[in-house]
């Protein structure tokens, strides 16, 4: 493994810089970017930045009993691979480790590792409950919901804003569209958490697995509920759509409000805390947004942009194929970095600047094509909401300690965030 300097807080804000000049990476093939620790202690910045220049398909050598994939790092490319559901198909898995484990066993069950036209009908069947007009009432609640928690935290003076603001306001927007009861919130929080990342190497190896199992527990019951006394929530309708003329199973019913619940929960949180974070790195930003100069709109999207919560997604070959002269073999695993292609050169001008007025801004944080986020307009509200309540109500922000990256491949983002604030 090459000597890489640890970054264990945010950068600027605890004083601990990036891993330097790429000149000292050394072989860049030494290094796992399957390990949840390599993104949780350090700046991949300059990986990524030479991976785009000097080999745009890397091949990660087998590790172990482990075998190999690709790791795609270009916007264009990355692009066209989520445009391309037939080369690079999701229906065996969308996430690393899964797809290295040997598949995923929700492999066309759940809408996001699903293919073709079942897919197509999935989505469309669900597509209903997410739209703008749908989700009317869930965005007025979410704005309640972020004045309430952001002026309560406020008059405090001090809080872990990831706990205390970000992990709360996602988390109700999503119970609210599957109507889990407010007694069982705080209890489906801590288990999506757990679920795809951890504060800690150990603990991503011990709660990950159980977490997952006890949502998918949780959903059953809920799921055979709904099956009995039907609501006006999308759990009632997925135990009523029909798909190729058939109803869901009840493994399908759970598998995707699995899929929601993590979905719609931890990307968005993580997008809230590393925004927050972002402003107090950087402070003339966070000073034009507080004096109107940027709209919300933009900075929501930069936001998306700089965070890129979902580090990559998982795909397989669906068929032999020569990328920049290499040879991709039908049935091998390929990843797409998003982590990498949002911080382009050729895609963004002066990607590794945080820029709230940056426009156009075609990030790939909500991936693109047919399996482009569900719940995009959502997260954007909740984003919104909270940005705008930070404008109208918080003077000063400061930092009370570092924050905690999670240990994650596949989730990207602080776990921790203490910051003192006081009111405009």
């Amino acid at each position: 493994m090459p000597q890489l300097q640890a970054v264990d807080g945010i950068d600027g804000i605890d004083g601990i810089d990036g891993i330097g000049d790429i000149s000292d990476i050394g072989d860049i093939s030494a290094i796992d970017l399957a390990d949840p620790a390599l993104h949780a202690r350090e700046d991949l910045a300059p990986v990524w930045r030479r991976l785009r220049t000097h080999d745009p398909v890397h091949w990660q050598p087998p590790r172990g009993e482990r075998p190999g994939f690709w790791a795609l790092t270009r916007y264009e490319d990355v692009a066209a691979a989520y445009r391309d559901a037939e080369r690079f198909r999701s229906d065996r898995g969308n996430v690393l480790d899964t797809l290295l484990g040997g598949g995923d066993s929700a492999a066309g069950l759940m809408l996001p590792t699903t293919d073709g036209a079942r897919h197509a009908e999935l989505r469309g069947a669900l597509m209903k409950a997410f739209s703008p007009r749908a989700l009317a009432g869930v965005v007025d609640s979410i704005r309640a919901a972020s004045r309430e928690l952001v002026t309560e935290f406020l008059e405090r003076g001090a809080c872990d804003f990831a706990r205390d603001v970000a992990g709360q306001l996602p988390l109700r927007a999503i119970c609210d569209l599957l109507d889990v009861p407010p007694s069982d919130r705080q209890r489906l929080l801590a288990m999506t958490s757990s679920a795809l990342g951890s504060h800690s190497e150990h603990g991503l190896r011990q709660d990950s697995w159980v977490s997952r199992g006890e949502i998918l527990l949780y959903f059953c019951d809920l799921a055979a509920r709904r099956r009995n006394d039907p609501q006006d929530d999308i759990v009632s309708l997925l135990t009523r759509i029909r798909v190729q003329g058939a109803p869901l199973s009840d493994e399908e019913v759970i598998l995707n409000c699995y899929s929601l619940i993590l979905g719609g929960d931890e990307t968005t949180r993580l997008a809230l805390v590393g925004g927050v974070a972002a402003l107090l790195e950087n402070p003339a930003q966070w000073a034009a947004y507080q004096a109107g100069d940027i709209a919300t709109g933009p900075a929501v999207e930069e936001v998306l942009r700089w965070t890129t919560p979902t580090l990559h997604a998982g795909r397989t070959a669906g068929q032999d194929l020569t990328l920049h002269g290499r040879e991709i073999r039908a049935g091998e695993v390929v990843t797409l970095w998003n982590a990498s292609a949002n911080r382009d050169e050729d895609a963004f001008d002066e990607p590794d600047v945080f820029r709230l007025d940056r426009t156009p801004n075609r990030h790939l944080s909500f991936a693109y094509g047919t399996h482009f986020c569900l719940g995009a307009f959502l997260a954007r509200a909740e984003i919104g909401a909270v940005l705008e309540d930070l404008r109208e109500r918080v003077g000063e922000m400061a930092p009370a300690g570092p924050g905690q990256r999670l240990y994650s491949n596949f989730l990207g983002g602080l776990g921790t965030l203490p910051l003192t604030w006081r009111p405009r």
